[in-house]
This record gives C-alpha cells, structure tokens and sequence, in this order.
C-alpha cells in the first residue's frame, strides 16, 4: 500500500474489482490483496496468464462489460462477496471513436453505466450476506464528467453522470439489507486510458493550472479513498460522491 501512516486490515473479506488487470482497478486490488483480501479481478482476455503482469495473487474472472451474459455470469460467481469495486471501462473517444454517433453513445452508457447496475444487481444477495463490520459495499467509480461537459466524450459524461443518481438511489433501497453504496469520482488520474494526455502538456497545462494541489492523480490516491469507504471507518457513510482532484472541482 502506498500510505506509509496507514494500514488497513481486510483480513478474511471477499472482494471484487472489475477491470482489476491495470491502472486504477490494479492498485485497488493490489491493496485490498496486502490488506489482506481475497480478490477477484475482471478483465477482457480469456485468461491471467494472457497479461504481461503477474496476477498470480488475484482471483481472474473474463468480463466483457458490454456482455449481459458475462456480467451475469461473473455476478452469480460470487458466492461470497463484502465489497464491489465497479471500476471497469474505458472512455470510447479515447479510442478515436466518435461518441456523438448515437450508436457509439449507446455503447458507452451501457458499458459504463448499465454493466455497473447490472453488476451490482447480481452481486446484491450475496452483499446482503456479509458479515463485515460496517456492512457490504459497493463502489463506482465516477470522473470529473460527472460534473463538467467535455466535448469529446458525450457519452461517457452522461454515463458518469448518471452513476451518482444511481448511487444515490442505491444507497437509500439497500441500506435496509446492510449495504452500503458510495462512488468517487477520480480527477485526471494516470492510468492506461491517460497515458497519452500525460505526456501531452496542452492537455495538462489547464487541468494543472487549476488544480490547488498542484499535480495531477495516481491510482494510489483513488485507492485509498476507495479503502476508507468500504472499511468500517466509514459506516456511517452511503449515497455519497467523492472527488479525489486535487480540489479542480472547487477551484474558481
């Protein structure tokens, strides 16, 4: 973990990152895994063995989020489960897709925000069984397009943006079962889908320049915060939206 005053003991928890193979999802499961955890991760290729990096200490599970069948099948896999981390995704106009085409906006509210419901959807009675102090969790996570217009990416924005509605209700209907429901939402964070916009300073410049803190994010700054709202610290908390930005979304 990369906190050096901090530990977190998830000893015994059963844990799921969706698109858990790299960037922000990798760190999470790496630390809930030194923390303890057992831990499953989802990625596209057919086997762990398919990756150049070791995943040797995880749980791997083939997910196609825009696949309803595959989601289904990875939700009824888990016949104990504490936390869902409903990381996986991918913003299609980073790929040089056009999300304005109506077809490709489709796709990217189904991978980003109906895979999300219908992940949690399946994995909702095997959250209610949980036993963890502080109850079940669930996390989504969210992006600076929750709040902001960005051009590029209609459909990931709109995606995004509809995940805090989703957390909201969420939250209030299954509180009653022990879970609990929280997202954060992740400022310009590096990852595998930001590695060209890091090197590009025309890209950075203005984000930096508005960022109080200064830099821009690491997956280890996701992680810790989505740590803290799936441990019992935080058990009073459900229906709430993070930004971990560097305070861009309160800079004037």
């Amino acid at each position: 973990m990369g906190w050096s005053d901090l530990r977190y003991d998830f000893a015994g928890a059963h844990v799921l990152v969706t698109g858990g193979t790299s960037g922000i999802g990798a760190e999470i499961a790496r630390d809930y895994a030194e923390a303890g955890a057992v831990v499953t991760i989802t990625g596209t290729r057919g086997d762990a063995a398919e990756y150049d990096e070791d995943l040797s200490g995880f749980r791997y599970r083939q997910l196609d989020v825009e696949d309803r069948d595959q989601i289904a099948e990875v939700a009824a896999a888990q016949s104990e489960l504490d936390i869902l981390v409903n990381n996986a995704g991918l913003a299609l106009g980073s790929l040089g897709l056009d999300e304005w085409d109506p077809a490709i906006f489709e796709r990217s509210l189904a991978m980003h925000l109906t895979a999300a419901y219908r992940m949690a959807h399946g994995c909702r009675g095997a959250l209610a069984q949980s036993k963890r102090a502080g109850g079940a969790s669930v996390v989504g996570i969210a992006s600076m397009t929750s709040y902001f217009g960005i051009g590029m990416i209609p459909g990931y924005g709109a995606a995004k943006t509809g995940l805090l509605g989703l957390t909201r209700v969420l939250a209030v209907e299954w509180a009653r079962q022990g879970i609990r429901v929280n997202a954060v939402a992740a400022g310009l964070t590096r990852s595998r889908m930001t590695a060209g916009t890091f090197d590009e300073i025309e890209w950075t410049g203005p984000t930096l320049a508005r960022t109080p803190l200064g830099r821009l994010g690491e997956p280890a700054d996701i992680a810790g915060a989505v740590l803290f709202l799936t441990s019992s610290a935080a058990s009073w908390i459900t229906g709430q939206v993070l930004p971990i930005d560097g305070g861009f979304t309160v800079a004037g």
